[in-house]
């Protein structure tokens, strides 16, 4: 299949030819009909990726003190090899999506083939033909809704998410600083509550589209429209509430805030601006500061998105899933209008030449949305082929290649393995990559491009039924070292095991 994908180290953007993921257990296999870009979250990765290894640093100061913390614990050699690896890798794109049930995986009885999902996850909803998706990252397209404006679901749970945060009730007024796509979002979402709102972006057309979608004012926060806008909706008394939806480096949004909000207000950060806050202005009016994290309730618990564990709605009213599933709600019924967002809809084949566009400022947009060869209509023949995978050809010592090498499978492509057991492994005689088993498909890919592998692929089996494949190494996570290593030995293969071979009692029962 199709995936668009970044080389962080070079910034270099490409659409690659990668397994298929396979459908796992508690999820669902999902074709892409649309996906969408947000131009400042995923356009800032983009751009990031492109800049030197300095500004790399300055931009992600606390990936540099992991690497500090790294030498200090595995020395200089070990941490730059790490280093290298990580850097020098295909990274997915993507985290919003709409499409098609393709499969079904055990344990999923709320969704059948063929039925519209929209899709979460910067590691499941990816700008890719197929993804695999858990349980608690999709949900079931209402009747009526279109799949380009489903494929705005992640980014309506991150405004919902905000907007809950900031606790609105009816009658209040609020400040939207930022109005790029999640501050276009939280404008409709307040006054679909019944929040009058007032907007602040320095782009005319920005504040013109808040108004059409319903804030009562908008106007750039340097003037004094803003200003006198939030005068004249609260006598004087400042706003109830402030969601800064803004990025960048500027300290303004929050300064903003502190001046315009009444006391006692609350200030909601769901960008990602600065948040150096002017201690006087902050205490003297006792503001509330909230932060809001991602979709809601359930963002980054395994056990919830991966394990599919609900929270029982009497503790967890909104979850991640819930939030998702009430944003399409509202987009279904006209309560959300996301159609005056879409700037853009480029062809999936068009992915590389619409990101440099967009990153160039050619492409003016605050969503573009990728469509697939499905529904472009181009199913029978792709106008540009996805380029392979290229794989480094480890040429072999003579006394390798004068005898029949050991064929090794590796079922993991994690740090470990790529930093500490791969790089021995692919320069030794004797020895042939055969095939890397991964849960993601571009991390296989990767493996198979750095380390010369075979074969790459999702599916275990191929591993397991392959006859040929000498021995296996297991370099998962610890929680899955037994079980795996149990079916390899069944298989009959030698096996090598990354430490702990089991986690329980019965686990090492069962080895």
């Amino acid at each position: 299949m199709k995936q668009v994908v970044q080389n962080y180290k070079s910034g270099e953007l490409a659409v690659l030819d990668v397994p298929v993921p396979g459908c796992k257990p508690g999820g669902v296999l999902v074709r892409s009909a649309y996906s969408l870009i947000s131009t400042g979250t995923e356009m800032m990765k983009v751009s990031e990726a492109g800049m030197s290894m300095l500004g790399k640093a300055r931009s992600r100061p606390d990936q540099v003190a992991k690497v500090m913390q790294s030498v200090a614990t595995n020395g200089v050699p070990a941490t730059y090899r790490k280093v290298m690896g990580k850097l020098d890798s295909y990274t997915p794109l993507g985290y919003s999506l709409c499409g098609v049930v393709e499969q079904v995986g055990v344990g999923i009885d709320d969704v059948k083939v063929g039925d519209l999902v929209a899709c979460a996850g910067n590691e499941h909803a990816l700008h890719a033909e197929l993804n695999w998706v858990p349980k608690n990252l999709y949900v079931p397209v209402p009747d009526g809704l279109a799949p380009q404006h489903a494929a705005f679901g992640t980014v309506g749970s991150i405004a919902m998410q905000g907007v809950r945060q900031g606790e609105p009730q009816l009658g209040e007024v609020a400040l939207v600083i930022g109005l790029g796509l999640i501050g276009q979002l939280v404008v409709q979402l307040l006054a679909a509550s019944g929040v009058r709102v007032v907007g602040a972006d320095p782009d005319p057309a920005r504040c013109e589209l808040a108004e059409r979608l319903g804030a009562a004012a908008c106007g750039d926060p340097a003037s004094a429209a803003v200003e006198n806008a939030v005068a004249e909706l609260t006598d004087g008394h400042g706003v109830d509430q402030v969601y800064l939806a803004a990025g960048g480096g500027s300290n303004q949004p929050v300064e903003l805030a502190a001046k315009l909000a009444r006391d006692r207000g609350r200030v909601v950060d769901i960008g990602k601006c600065r948040l150096d806050l002017p201690w006087n202005a902050y205490y003297e009016k006792e503001l509330d500061v909230r932060f809001s994290r991602s979709y809601g309730p359930g963002r980054y618990d395994p056990e919830y998105e991966l394990e599919g564990r609900d929270y029982p709605i009497g503790h967890v009213r909104w979850t991640e899933r819930r939030n998702l599933a009430c944003f399409l709600d509202l987009a279904a019924r006209g309560r959300i209008d996301v159609e005056p967002l879409i700037s853009h809809v480029a062809d999936f084949d068009d992915a590389v030449e619409t990101y440099q566009r967009l990153k160039d400022g050619e492409l003016k947009a605050i969503t573009a949305l990728f469509r697939y060869p499905e529904q472009a209509g181009e199913a029978e023949e792709a106008k540009a082929p996805a380029m392979a995978v290229p794989a480094v050809n480890v040429k072999p010592s003579p006394a390798r290649a004068a005898r029949t090498p050991v064929k090794l499978a590796f079922v993991g492509a994690g740090n470990y393995a790529t930093s500490m057991l791969l790089p021995h492994l692919a320069q030794r005689e004797g020895v042939e990559l055969s095939t890397v088993v991964t849960t993601t498909a571009l991390s296989a890919a990767n493996a198979q491009r750095k380390f010369g592998f075979t074969e790459a692929t999702t599916d275990l089996d191929a591993v397991l039924g392959d006859k040929s494949i000498d021995a296996v190494f297991v370099v998962t996570r610890h929680s899955s070292h037994a079980d795996l290593t149990r079916k390899a030995l069944l298989a009959g293969k030698t096996v090598f095991v990354e430490k702990p071979l089991a986690l329980t009692e019965d686990e090492l029962a069962g080895v």
